[in-house]
């Protein structure tokens, strides 16, 4: 199954609305979408609102972009973060490495 990537640019940000579980059938898609996204923006922001689960495979596209966002002098925020998911990112340590409000 594959994720729904809505994409929304403004001057200042790029903000992804991302819906589905990010996992292993699809985090390469993520993944070329955060590459690419970073070429043409300082922030990106992604909307959590719709994503239900994440898997390892998608903690490890969400540190790439992190990673990518710092050497390329921008900015990568995950917003509206659902409680289960917060619990992932947390037991993971991972809330601690990424930009979550």
């Amino acid at each position: 199954m594959s994720i729904i990537i809505n994409k929304t640019k403004t001057d200042e940000k790029t903000v992804f609305a991302i819906e589905g579980k990010l996992d292993t059938t699809n985090s390469a898609q993520l993944q070329d979408e955060l590459i690419a996204a970073f070429d043409e923006t300082k922030h990106l922001e992604l909307d959590f609102a719709k994503i239900a689960y994440v898997s390892s495979t998608g903690l490890r596209v969400l540190l790439l972009g992190e990673k990518t966002a710092k050497k390329k002098e921008a900015e990568m925020t995950i917003i509206n973060v659902s409680s289960e998911v917060m619990e992932i990112f947390d037991l993971t340590g991972f809330s601690d490495i990424l930009n979550i409000v």
